[in-house]
C-alpha cells in the first residue's frame, strides 16, 4: 500500500506508514470494514467516513490517548431503514437466445435507464444491477 502523505511502499496489513506515521487504513465505525485513509465512504457499506488528519502528528494514536487520561470514543452503532427492490425480467433468457447480444445489451440498457430513473424519481438510490 502506498502512503498518501509520503509516497512510500507500505506491506499489506499495516496501519500506519513506516515512514511518517501516516494513517494508511481505517475501519468503518458501522461496519467495521478497512478503508483507504483518504476514503470520504464506506468501501463495505457506504456510510460516510469521519474527515481525518493527513499528519501522524495531528491525529492522537491510542497510546496517546492513553497516556492523556482521555477516554477513547465508543464505536457508533447506527440502524437504518432501508427498502430493497428486487425485480425479475420474466422470460429474459428466450428473449436473450433468439437475439445478437448487442440487442440485448441495448435492451437491458434501456431498462436500467428506465428502473434507475423511477427509483431515483421517488428518493432512491441505485447500488447495483446484479443478476
Amino acid at each position: 500500500m502506498i502512503c498518501a502523505n509520503c509516497g512510500t511502499e507500505n506491506r499489506a496489513g499495516r496501519r500506519f506508514c513506516l515512514q511518517c506515521g501516516n494513517a494508511l487504513a481505517r475501519a468503518c465505525p458501522n461496519c467495521g470494514a478497512s478503508n483507504e485513509a483518504e476514503a470520504r465512504f464506506c468501501g463495505g457499506c457506504g456510510n460516510v467516513l469521519e474527515a481525518t488528519a493527513t499528519v501522524a502528528a495531528s491525529a492522537p494514536t491510542a497510546a496517546a490517548s492513553v497516556g492523556s487520561g482521555r477516554p477513547s470514543p465508543a464505536p457508533v452503532a447506527e440502524r437504518r431503514l432501508v427498502t430493497v427492490l428486487f425485480a425479475d425480467l420474466v422470460g429474459f433468457t428466450p428473449f436473450a437466445e433468439e437475439r445478437d447480444p448487442e440487442q440485448v445489451r441495448d435492451t437491458l440498457t434501456r431498462f436500467f435507464d428506465i428502473a434507475r430513473d423511477a427509483i431515483v424519481r421517488h428518493g432512491g438510490t441505485v447500488e447495483k444491477f446484479i443478476g
